[in-house]
């Protein structure tokens, strides 16, 4: 690969010492922004998932106007399961939406296993377009969601605020639960090794319903799952792990070849740092409803935050994905507090 003009991520994720920490947001490229507002009233959520060229103008669209230490492709965790054969919708007002969702053991044993190059090569093609919009200035972050929380969608069908009927399918199906996690996270190891080779810098599994599950189910139904895709990715790129609501696993998750942990805004940076032992990259926390706070505020609290990680084995973000309703100024502050930030 070739060298990045701007390297502070993959720096802050091998651990070097750094006068101020890189900075990116979960959900930076999207719906906040004027400019993916007219695109998403255009065209409809997966075909700007599915369309390399809309994908590639949504990534470097926050690039554009504000100075980023990433970019993170535009795509969505579903279109892994779509590729296995389930066929998620966008539903407007509701979400994500699976008309038949698996519910029994016979569906389990019908899921497939893709080709992902045959199944997912406009997400591939999305990314060697980026990487030439890019001309090697930032690092280009890939994704893909855990198995648990793909999971959480293909039973329950859509959103929840508990996920009830998918922990009930785990609970008294668990060998069906097993094999769908191992074959998601099959189909996800396939991809995510894919958009490395395709030129993404640094790999992120977003567990956003871990949270949902007890420390000893989360073990179980999640975080192996995660850690074979960690183990198999790690070989080629970096690899950070967010687990939403999971701070009672940073420990365990810290003794993993795991590059960085992404951290929540229920956790302080010094609880963060005790529970990993200081041993691996923080990213995170700041609360994304805090970027509704005014811009003076916001740069008192980004300051607070990074004295509080400290500026090494650190990567500045919020603690979720930015919400839509956050003014373009206030993401603005955000990003520039990191930018300007200087040890007292």
């Amino acid at each position: 690969m070739q060298e990045l003009k701007n390297d502070l991520l993959l720096r802050a994720l091998k651990g070097e010492e750094l006068q101020r920490p890189p900075v990116w947001m979960m959900r930076q490229a999207g719906r906040y922004l004027p400019e993916f507002i007219a695109l998403r009233d255009q065209y409809d959520f997966f075909t700007r998932c599915q369309t390399p060229e809309l994908a590639t103008e949504i990534t470097v669209q926050p690039i554009r106007r504000f100075p980023l230490d990433a970019a993170i492709l535009f795509s969505d965790i579903l279109v892994v399961p779509q590729a296995m054969g389930m066929n998620f919708e966008m539903k407007h007002g509701i979400g994500p939406w699976l008309e038949n969702p698996i519910r029994t053991v016979e569906q389990v044993q019908n899921v497939i296993v893709p080709d992902v190059e045959e199944t997912l090569g406009y997400v591939f093609e999305a990314i060697k377009l980026t990487k030439k919009e890019l001309d090697n200035k930032i690092p280009l972050i890939g994704f893909a969601g855990s198995p648990w929380t793909i999971l959480c969608y293909c039973i329950e069908g859509r959103g929840s605020k508990s996920f009830d009927i998918a922990k009930g399918f785990c609970f008294q199906h668990p060998e069906a639960a097993h094999e769908l996690l191992q074959k998601i996270t099959d189909t996800t190891i396939a991809y995510l090794l894919k958009k490395a080779e395709m030129g993404c810098n640094v790999i992120q599994i977003f567990d956003s319903w871990g949270g949902m599950l007890s420390p000893k189910d989360y073990d179980e139904f999640s975080w192996k799952y995660i850690e074979q895709i960690v183990n198999a990715v790690s070989e080629v790129r970096p690899v950070t792990v967010f687990a939403k609501g999971c701070w009672f696993a940073l420990e365990k998750m810290s003794q993993s070849k795991a590059s960085a942990l992404g951290v929540d805004w229920t956790v302080t940076p010094e609880v963060a740092r005790q529970l990993t032992n200081n041993s691996i990259t923080l990213q995170g926390n700041f609360d994304p409803s805090r970027l509704l706070s005014k811009p003076e505020k916001i740069q008192e609290m980004v300051k607070e935050m990074i004295d509080g990680f400290g500026t090494t084995r650190y990567i500045a973000n919020l603690g979720h994905g930015i919400l839509p309703n956050v003014p373009v100024e206030n993401a603005q502050a955000f990003i520039q507090a990191v930018v300007n930030y200087r040890k007292d």
